[in-house]
């Protein structure tokens, strides 16, 4: 089994929607119980709250529930558990790879499997921003999670096989 963690800032905005989103692309694809998907933050500012508000109606609009998730932060013990770390901006990246040590080939930006980026290769913050911020995020999210999963069959083609 591969295990996923997406990882933001609060873990309330951006790494829940990549989270819910994977998820269901999972579901769609037969591949429940062969891909985990977890999500946390580099802070604990937020630890047990659910989802912004934001990430909960945009995900909503596109048919994904994502209220069942809490806020928590990234631990040691994720070091371990995770095969891929990705990171929605490049803070949380170098974050990631200084205080926890996830090397290069565990490591990624989103973005960095966005076809449309454009040299910018962070997802942006939505917090306490409109509805339209978040649909944006959402967007984004979404298109580079077809990257990431071409990447996974790549990388795991076993993973993929019926």
């Amino acid at each position: 089994m591969l295990n996923i963690l997406f990882v933001c800032l609060g873990n309330i905005c951006r790494s829940p929607i990549a989270h819910g989103v994977l998820e269901a692309k999972i579901k769609s694809l037969n591949l429940t119980g062969k891909i985990n998907v977890d999500s946390a933050g580099t802070s604990s500012w937020h630890r047990g709250e659910h989802p912004d508000p934001g990430s909960i109606e945009v995900c909503r609009k596109y048919g994904l529930d994502i209220t069942g998730q809490k806020s928590r932060p990234v631990s040691t013990k994720d070091t371990e558990q995770f095969n891929y770390f990705i990171a929605m901006d490049k803070s949380n990246y170098w974050t990631l790879k200084n205080e926890y040590a996830i090397p290069d080939e565990r490591l990624f930006l989103m973005r960095d499997f966005d076809p449309n980026k454009d040299g910018n290769r962070d997802v942006p913050d939505p917090y306490g921003m409109s509805d339209s911020a978040f649909e944006d995020v959402y967007k984004m999210i979404d298109r580079s999670m077809d990257g990431f999963l071409e990447f996974l069959k790549e990388k795991h083609p076993d993973i993929f096989r019926g």
